[in-house]
């Protein structure tokens, strides 16, 4: 299994998606390797729950740009997971690849030892940019086609990612398979009185709105910073907006021109431990985003029994269903967004419901374990039409 990132680097939805997939694929006896990236203070290799983990060199000369960086990795990642394989050749069935990011590596796997490669498309660069702009955003749209023509399986995480997916690269029906994202909800299992930690980032009398993600475009927190001022006309609130990017300057001078500091608390990077308490304590948490295959983050604070409110887009739309687990509103629509948060925190027995339903939605449809078997499933089909193909 190749990514660019795992725990502890942690970039995005990616990263937790490997270690709980991957750990719950070693309880069913699948024996998994993950290749990635090193980080400072991680270990080279190390057996977290079965799964074996090698951190490789990521390059850490200067390079011109992100591009550039990303082929010199590949080339690291694909000579060292060449050398591992060549010493354990006979336990590796396939290569699976996570995102454009690892593309060239896993190509060059796959032809080097003639193995199949899956690769699970978390999202494109298309629907990450709203269209095509620049030389490299069409150097990623190449290269993310390139690697599911390479594939014997796409993996998407949502009904709405396979139709995205088979647009933007024309793929046959039969080479797309739907897997969803999953979620530990025993992360959030603790009697903890939370109240000291609650105390640090809002008054007893407010309200806690809660942002998590990355401060970029189509996150769509520009969308509820908008919302912040008829929010507070109706609701006392605080709100916490956690993660980085580089939208942040931006958002803070709108903040400061509302004069609102004392009520959004940019908290930047939290630590796992933190982040589930913060998730637990929240009144309501909130994914604006105006594109969004899947919504890891969503799924989350529906574990922690969160009540959620996110746009009604991509693979969100799916995983909520208005009224009953959630709260869907407008994309791009501040007064939308205001509308459905305000609802949440004005009408408590309605917030416990959804938070009740939500729970049980998630153990019952997004269990790792669940989503562990379906990938099972995957490999061993993928491998019984491998047996019968020229390749083999």
């Amino acid at each position: 299994m190749l990514s660019w990132e795992y725990p502890p680097r942690v970039i995005g939805g990616i990263s937790p998606h490997i270690y709980f997939l991957s750990k719950s694929l070693a309880k069913q006896d699948v024996k998994v390797y993950v290749i990635t990236c090193d980080f400072p203070g991680a270990p080279a290799h190390e057996v977290i729950d079965g799964v074996e983990v090698y951190r490789v060199d990521s390059y850490k000369n200067p390079s011109p740009d992100f591009a550039t960086w990303v082929y010199l990795m590949n080339m690291n990642m694909q000579r060292e997971t060449a050398a591992l394989t060549r010493k354990i050749a006979d336990k590796i069935d396939v290569f699976h690849a996570h995102d454009w990011l690892v593309a060239n590596a896993g190509i060059g796997l796959k032809h080097i030892f003639r193995k199949p490669l899956l690769v699970t498309m978390h999202s494109t660069e298309m629907g990450r940019r709203d269209g095509l702009h620049t030389l490299t955003e069409r150097m990623i749209h190449e290269t993310e086609a390139w690697l599911t023509y390479e594939a014997w399986k796409v993996i998407c995480c949502s009904d709405y990612m396979i139709s995205h997916v088979k647009y933007a690269f024309g793929l046959p029906n039969d080479k797309l398979v739907m897997v969803p994202n999953g979620v530990n909800v025993h992360c959030y299992d603790s009697n903890q009185d939370l109240k000291a930690f609650r105390s640090k980032f809002a008054l007893p009398e407010e309200k806690i709105v809660l942002f998590v993600g990355r401060l970029v475009y189509e996150k769509g927190i520009h969308v509820l910073i908008n919302s912040v001022p008829k929010i507070l006309s109706n609701a006392n609130a605080k709100f916490i907006i956690v993660g980085s990017g580089y939208m942040k300057e931006q958002l803070l001078n709108i903040v400061r021109s509302m004069g609102l500091e004392h009520k959004v608390l940019f908290q930047g990077f939290m630590d796992e431990e933190s982040l589930q308490k913060l998730q637990r304590i929240a009144d309501v948490s909130v994914v604006p985003s105006l594109f969004e295959p899947f919504g890891i983050v969503a799924l989350e604070a529906m574990a922690a029994q969160s009540p959620v409110v996110a746009s009604d887009t991509g693979g969100l739309s799916e995983i909520i269903e208005h009224g009953v687990t959630g709260v869907k509103v407008y994309p791009n629509n501040p007064d939308s967004l205001a509308w459905g948060i305000t609802k949440v925190l004005l009408d408590d027995t309605f917030a416990k419901q959804l938070k009740t339903n939500a729970y049980r939605r998630v153990q019952e449809r997004y269990d790792w374990e669940k989503i562990a078997q379906q990938t099972t499933h995957i490999y061993e089909g993928v491998l019984g039409e491998y047996s019968k193909s020229f390749w083999a």
